[in-house]
């Protein structure tokens, strides 16, 4: 119960941290009417900090609990919740308790099971259905191991390529072959550095067909990407990658 409290804390947090960025980035952009506004300070609901802690933590447990139980009981919820608290006699007993909570478990896994089967099967075929069209196209070209890229520039002539063991930097732009972006340090205003044999496999390809300079559009199949596992919250398992790649720098 402790761990699931810090937890829960810190769940609180991360998302208040979140919020106040995101917050703090629009109010940049507004005008000083807005802004004095914005920071206004309303009356408070709440008599002291152990009131505004609890409701905190309610609310941050709740918007977490309505992401995974989409079938809560918020009445018997709030029922089990106090007499929990309270240490009073539950209306289950111990087995009972137990046996429901393990029941969830089971129905949980398998319906994550189900989404994560269909995931694999629909970006599977979008994927390949994507890229053989794709292949198709003037200048597009295709490797052995079915990377494909395009030539967008090409730098200087007698700049230098990259070997798997050298460090490189670049600015790079990624998407899903849906057009969602994914990540992108051309966004950032940030250029990255890392080894070319420290990515992906259809990275550490391409960077070694490249000279400084230029800048190559790359599609890549996720069996040379991310494969079955997906990465984060927006690549999704089987997912072919866009990327639009240019090589600054062989370090």
């Amino acid at each position: 119960m402790k761990k699931l409290m810090i937890a829960t804390l810190a769940l609180g947090l991360a998302a208040c941290q979140q919020e106040q960025k995101e917050e703090s980035a629009q109010v940049e952009t507004t005008s000083t009417g807005i802004v004095a506004e914005a920071n206004a300070v309303a009356p408070s609901a709440f008599a002291n900090e152990d009131q505004k802690a609890s409701y905190a933590i309610g609310f941050k447990y709740g918007e977490a609990m309505s992401r995974d139980v989409k079938e809560l009981d918020l009445e018997a919820f709030y029922k089990g919740l106090t007499h929990g608290f309270k240490s009073q006699k539950p209306d289950l007993d111990p087995q009972e308790m137990m046996a429901t909570l393990k029941a969830l478990q089971t129905r949980k896994m398998k319906e994550m099971q189900v989404a994560q089967e269909k995931a694999l099967s629909e970006n599977k075929e979008k994927s390949e259905a994507f890229l053989a069209e794709n292949a198709k196209r003037e200048g597009v070209k295709t490797t052995e191991s079915g990377l494909q890229y395009e030539v967008l520039a090409s730098g200087p002539e007698g700049g230098a390529s990259p070997d798997a063991n050298d460090k490189v930097k670049v600015h790079y732009h990624g998407t899903l072959v849906d057009g969602t972006v994914f990540d992108s340090s051309v966004d950032r205003g940030q250029p990255i550095e890392f080894a070319v044999n420290g990515v992906i496999k259809g990275w550490t390809e391409a960077l070694q067909l490249m000279k400084t300079g230029d800048k190559y559009k790359l599609f890549i199949p996720a069996e040379l990407a991310y494969g079955t596992r997906g990465a984060g919250p927006k690549i999704g398992p089987n997912s072919a990658l866009i990327f639009e790649v240019e090589l600054l720098d062989v370090m």
